[in-house]
């Protein structure tokens, strides 16, 4: 699916916190709790940006490589095969799953059945299935299966679950579940915030995953260089990083461009998006995974560019922070993204099931960097495992890492570009390239390298 338009006590935390903040639909957050935008932020108006990446719909069991390339002429893998693919296999036989870390991931409305869903999907591939502790966040509505905005978020939500399980089995889900459709400008993103800042204070998480983003261009004042209304929304990124949370966002499915603020087309022009160029945060890009049936590469991974294309670029907003000093040459003066890339090609795109919609029930091939996102939450989370505590904001450890070449950072160099919607994209060659930031992983030497690497 596109990119949403596509530590200390943690246990103890996330049960007190969780009594604290679930609610039942349509009642509203704890007292004293704002999910309104803070002052001299304005909303927008614009039409819902969930777009939907999915080739595949309502099949009634996953299909294999060679059937999905004889019936859609695209490969479709497992989280079986994804996990032999990050050599995650040698990880989960020596107890590092995940447990007793808690990945938070934050979507519009939801979906009414994620835990069913989510028990479905596990049973499938043989993973034990875990609960999906919802928090409400303000007057969520109740779902209606012929609202596309609803359905677009439901299959959001179905995706960056049941793929952060697939890589973290024991970790804890938190589904945060906010009233407004994030869209562009900053419509829908103060209720995201406000209840990730509320989560981030309360102890709740240890990794949270963003599958949305606004172009900076749509954010207002941005025309005459007055980025107030971006900077006035890093509270929640600002808290994480002084309790040492990590922050991942998707870096788009737009390639070097992104939708204007009518939420259908796309800028002539390289253009960035938030929180993904936000330096708090991770950005998280698309690779192509090329497998085999038992999940190995017969090629090295390439770049997102089917159906969409990994996003990535110079920030307007931000000036470039002091862990891309390496990359000067690339970057320049100003925030490069995406930092770390995953799988997101719709050819080579994950199984998910879902039945929110009583019409298209089943089984279903998605990608986009909203799945990289979530999938890279997955291996954080395993690395706070394997650290003992929260790793905390890891973009100085991953840009210092990258250097060396046996803890477990792959270059992806294959020389093609994001070129997406006529704009002109960004090479993968050898190094950091704003393609796929500094590449991918190979998980079973990445995890404890960042585990040791990652500041308290």
């Amino acid at each position: 699916m596109h990119t949403a338009r596509t530590g200390r006590g943690a246990a103890a935390s996330l049960a007190a916190a969780a009594a604290l903040l679930v609610a039942a639909p349509g009642t509203t957050p704890p007292a004293g709790v704002t999910t309104a935008a803070p002052a001299s932020v304005p909303h927008t108006t614009a039409v819902p940006a969930v777009a939907g990446n999915v080739l595949a719909h309502s099949t009634t069991g996953p299909l294999s490589i060679e059937q999905c390339r004889a019936k859609w002429k695209i490969a479709c893998y497992t989280p079986l095969q994804y996990r032999t693919a990050y050599h995650l296999d040698g990880l989960y036989r020596k107890g590092v799953t995940g447990k007793g870390r808690t990945i938070v991931i934050v979507d519009s409305f939801g979906s009414p059945t994620v835990q069913h869903d989510l028990d479905v999907y596990s049973r499938q591939f043989g993973i034990h299935s875990t609960k999906v502790n919802v928090v409400k966040w303000g007057h969520v509505p109740a779902f209606d299966p012929k609202n596309a905005d609803m359905t677009g978020w439901a299959g959001e939500t179905t995706l960056d679950v049941e793929v952060a399980h697939a890589m973290a089995p024991a970790a804890k889900i938190v589904l945060v579940e906010t009233a407004v459709a994030e869209t562009e400008g900053t419509t829908g993103l103060p209720e995201m915030m406000s209840a990730e800042r509320h989560l981030i204070d309360h102890g709740v998480g240890d990794v949270i995953s963003q599958s949305f983003g606004a172009t900076e261009n749509t954010f207002p004042g941005f025309a005459r260089g007055d980025f107030t209304s971006i900077k006035k929304l890093r509270y929640a990124f600002q808290d994480a990083n002084r309790r040492h949370v990590t922050v991942l966002a998707a870096s788009g499915d737009g390639g070097a461009t992104d939708m204007t603020l009518d939420g259908k087309h796309y800028y002539k022009k390289r253009v960035n998006s938030w929180p993904s160029s936000d330096p708090l945060v991770t950005s998280v890009g698309g690779t192509q995974l090329h497998l085999d049936d038992q999940g190995r590469r017969v090629k090295p991974d390439s770049v997102y560019n089917d159906h969409g294309a990994g996003g990535g670029g110079r920030s307007h907003v931000f000036a470039r922070p002091a862990f891309q000093d390496g990359v000067q040459k690339t970057v320049g003066t100003r925030r490069g993204t995406p930092d770390v890339s995953m799988a997101a090609a719709v050819d080579g795109g994950a199984w998910i099931y879902s039945s929110y919609d009583p019409a298209a029930t089943g089984w279903e091939v998605t990608g986009g960097t909203s799945e990289a996102t979530p999938l890279f939450s997955g291996i954080v989370a395993l690395a706070d495992q394997v650290a003992g505590h929260r790793v905390g904001n890891i973009n100085e450890a991953l840009y210092r890492l990258s250097t060396r070449h046996a803890d477990g950072v792959v270059d992806v160099d294959d020389g093609t570009d994001n070129t997406y919607a006529g704009v002109p994209g960004y090479t993968a060659v050898n190094g950091y390239d704003m393609a796929t930031g500094v590449g991918t992983v190979d998980a079973l030497r990445f995890v404890p390298a960042l585990a040791r690497a990652a500041r308290r």
